[in-house]
């Protein structure tokens, strides 16, 4: 892995593919353990989540469902305070296993109000997935049950993670460099 350029800024290695799908394999292995039986529906965050979600749904060896919705509180490299419902949720989530799947949690806002609006249906129980986590940026007080990587503070792309649009197409995930 060498450093990248992508549009106006640089990136260096930090994340091989190599890692990432081993910390996929143990995730997975953890949730089917909790659900093997249970017939859990995963609720991807779009767009960043899809290949993370894509690699964890393919290792789910027992009867599960997958949906999506898009949320959205980036603009550029940093996060906004604002939280934007781009597409709703319309599975019917009374009674059922849920398990959120995010890419990465930073401040946790996000996650916070699709936990609200999942909570206000009622699951029989609600869990969270997150590839990536920012412990010294997350402001929340709910715990992420599934994590594979606790990371700095610092911008992140590949994998499923972008910068202005770009970068979602690498397999590996790269730091951004000095700015």
């Amino acid at each position: 892995m060498d450093m990248i350029r992508v549009c106006d800024k640089e990136f260096k290695p930090y994340l091989g593919a190599a890692e990432i799908a081993k910390a996929v394999d143990t995730m997975a292995a953890r949730i089917e353990g909790d659900f093997r039986d249970k017939n859990p529906v995963f609720l991807v965050i779009l767009n960043g989540a899809f290949m993370f979600a894509a690699d964890l749904f393919k290792r789910m060896n027992f009867p599960c469902e997958i949906s999506f919705v898009k949320l959205a509180s980036y603009v550029g490299t940093t996060t906004s305070s604002q939280v934007h419902h781009l597409i709703g949720l319309k599975e019917d989530l009374r009674g059922r296993n849920v398990i959120i799947v995010e890419d990465i949690v930073d401040t946790g806002l996000t996650l916070a109000r699709l936990r609200e609006q999942i909570l206000e249906q009622v699951p029989a129980d609600l869990r969270i997935a997150a590839l990536l986590f920012k412990p010294l940026a997350f402001r929340e007080r709910y715990k992420l049950d599934y994590t594979g990587f606790e990371i700095p503070n610092d911008f992140i792309i590949g994998y499923g993670l972008d910068y202005n649009g770009y970068g979602r197409n690498l397999p590996d995930i790269y730091q951004i460099g000095s700015e």
